[in-house]
């Protein structure tokens, strides 16, 4: 009798079979497919390597601008006005000789900022008022959609420049406004995910095994719908950028010298001739911070689910 024959006998197992593995003991599932899996997929998408670099870049200038560099963005050398892009100042100096590309960097902290409140405010409060109205259905689904209709009938600018008129100048009160021209957006993509989701058969089920509301609600119904709503946050952040840049722009952000992207626009209109670097530039990070979220939003938006 051999030694694999003998030790099958003494372990019980059948003759042949692989030997039992002890809990906690054997092989745990390794995570190297799931790791080969996501890097294949953004090797075959140097594009959506590229977004996803700027986005980073972008929020670490936000929260981290001194990783980018040391300048004031508020302290100018008149001598060094208008130096076009160079070594010494990578994106040129405006007509106080201030460091462009110090306060577009900064200028990155005010301007996401507002975005951020902007996507949360749309996010949370559209969000609700498509749950409560897919969920709970009946005359409350027709009076939250006729008011949902009325702000889409309205152009998304327009509202924004009405609502920050009625609250005033600033950072914060721009990024309402916009927040609040795009709840009506939010409100409609999770109303209709709940209509879908509240259809299913596991919800039924779950209803029908007698679970109270607020259970299907939170472990059924949310999850299940959040998806396509994370997807529309992303895009419109790209959208809340360029709202945001477009109320600073015709001043209605934070007041001079603080840096927001539009602002910098607006500033350097006026010097297009002699010094194009103080409007193509600032556009350009805009141009950029809103071309990588939409191609990552593009890629949360069925690629990746294609893919796996």
């Amino acid at each position: 009798m051999t030694r694999s024959l003998v030790d099958d006998v003494t372990t019980g197992a059948a003759p042949g079979s692989a030997p039992p593995v002890e809990p906690g003991i054997g092989p745990s599932p390794g995570r190297g497919p799931e790791l080969r899996r996501v890097l294949r997929f953004f090797l075959r998408r140097p594009g959506l390597l590229a977004s996803v670099l700027v986005v980073v870049l972008v929020v670490l200038a936000a929260f981290r601008p001194g990783t980018f560099t040391s300048r004031d963005p508020l302290d100018g050398v008149p001598s060094q006005n208008f130096r076009s892009p160079g070594g010494a100042h990578w994106f040129g100096t405006d007509e106080l000789g201030r460091d462009l590309f110090s306060r577009v960097v900064h200028g990155a902290q005010l301007s996401l900022k507002a975005t951020l409140i902007a996507v949360a405010v749309a996010f949370v409060v559209g969000g609700l008022l498509g749950l409560v109205a897919g969920f709970v259905g009946r005359w409350v689904d027709d009076v939250l959609m006729r008011f949902v209709d009325v702000l889409l009938s309205i152009p998304a600018l327009f509202l924004s420049l009405a609502l920050v008129t009625a609250l005033g100048y600033g950072t914060v009160k721009v990024a309402v406004a916009v927040g609040a021209a795009g709840v009506a957006g939010f409100a409609r993509v999770t109303r209709a995910e709940v209509l879908r989701v509240r259809q299913a058969v596991f919800v039924e089920a779950s209803r029908s095994s007698g679970s109270r509301w607020y259970s299907v609600l939170g472990r059924h119904v949310l999850p299940n719908a959040a998806g396509p709503v994370i997807v529309l946050a992303t895009l419109d952040f790209g959208a809340s950028v360029l709202a945001v840049s477009s109320l600073s722009f015709l001043g209605y952000g934070a007041p001079p010298p603080a840096p927001e992207w539009g602002t910098l626009i607006s500033d350097g209109r006026n010097y297009l001739a002699n010094a194009w670097w103080l409007t193509a530039l600032p556009g350009l990070a805009i141009a950029a911070t809103v071309l990588a979220t939409n191609r990552i939003a593009r890629a949360l938006d069925g690629e990746w689910s294609r893919q796996r």
